[in-house]
């Protein structure tokens, strides 16, 4: 493997390093000691400072989202203004083309079948060092905290394609449905893009944080028995749209009282079931279906450069790689109430 390497890198800091995992046998993410990753061609080697989680359960290093810096550069690394120290995110996905028809719909269907899934079914970022692909990495903005970043290169750039795709105007109302931390990042995304959002959620304590981010209300859904009634007053009819950041059926089922006639619905969360949704409605118009993901490099800066202008950051609680079972168990248990990210 030929690379361009840091200083740092030629001076050695040793063959292994710090990775999360999870152990199947105990039931637990454990802290090892595994090699540090060699970069193939077209990769970087990332020196990780940010990491943070969303839920997985897999044998590899565990981490969807990260930032960092440029380590060491394939020599098969075309010229895109990348240089050694460079301040990056990127999303989690390895191994694909990134050009043929099916990359340009979502790189995890990549028509030669070698797509890898970091964090899933390879190797993620919960680790001092990672490697990514070039086509999958942007330069962060000046103005955006390496050490907070790894929130937006998955939550916040779903987030922002979510809202972004909702087919509303300044002043329109939104329902962000699921307050914790993608609904938190859409929250301040609606404001910033001129729209009133209503936030919705069964835990209060992330509901205050939304109403911190600037939300016009927000609601308990479990609590408040006439939440529907209630936003349909305050909304003079009904939200214009609503993005389903929550993975449970009742949110789904929750969704079209709260719309006004032809609103939006957006799906992010993932049901374990599939969703039960009316044909008589979708054929009569009452509301249509849209849905929304990390989607494609492509896409990539439009939804960094808007976070940046905007200067949304998400809301997180700095931890410790040795604290990263404690924080997988409290995200389980639905304590967590800001993006849990690990700094290294």
């Amino acid at each position: 493997m030929s690379a361009t390497v840091t200083e740092a890198a030629k001076a050695g800091s040793g063959t292994t390093m710090k990775a999360g995992r999870w152990d199947s046998e105990q039931e637990k993410v454990v802290i090892v000691d595994v090699p540090i990753p060699e970069p193939g061609p077209n990769q970087f080697l990332v020196k990780i400072a940010s990491a943070s989680l969303i839920e997985s359960n897999t044998k590899s290093t565990l981490g969807h989202e990260g930032a960092g810096f440029i380590e060491q550069m394939h020599d098969t690394v075309k010229d895109k203004g990348f240089r050694i120290g460079d301040r990056i995110g990127f999303l989690y996905i390895i191994g694909c083309c990134f050009t043929c028809e099916a990359c340009q719909i979502h790189n995890i269907h990549c028509e030669t079948g070698k797509q890898l899934l970091q964090g899933f079914t390879t190797d993620g970022f919960f680790a001092e060092y990672a490697v990514v692909d070039q086509f999958n990495c942007i330069k962060l903005p000046e103005n955006v905290d390496v050490k907070t970043a790894s929130p937006i290169f998955c939550a916040g750039i779903t987030a922002f394609h979510a809202v972004d795709s909702s087919e509303l105007q300044k002043g329109d109302w939104l329902a962000v449905v699921g307050a914790g931390g993608l609904g938190q990042l859409a929250t301040q995304i609606g404001k910033a893009a001129g729209y009133k959002v209503v936030a919705l959620d069964i835990n209060d304590a992330t509901l205050e944080v939304a109403k911190k981010l600037g939300a016009d209300a927000v609601f308990n859904s479990r609590s408040n028995k006439d939440y529907a009634e209630e936003i349909k007053k305050l909304t003079n009819g009904g939200v214009k749209a609503a993005c389903v950041f929550s993975n449970a059926d009742a949110a789904y089922a929750g969704v079209p009282p709260l719309l006004r006639l032809g609103g939006v619905i957006m799906v992010i969360g993932l049901p374990s079931n599939p969703l039960s949704i009316s044909s008589m409605d979708l054929a009569l118009g009452r509301y249509k279906i849209k849905s929304e993901s990390t989607s494609t490099p492509q896409r990539m800066k439009k939804a960094v450069d808007f976070l940046a202008e905007h200067a949304i950051q998400p809301e997180v609680e700095v931890k410790r790689l040795e604290e990263l079972d404690s924080m997988v168990r409290a995200m389980r248990e639905g304590r967590a109430t800001r993006r849990m990210v690990v700094n290294f």
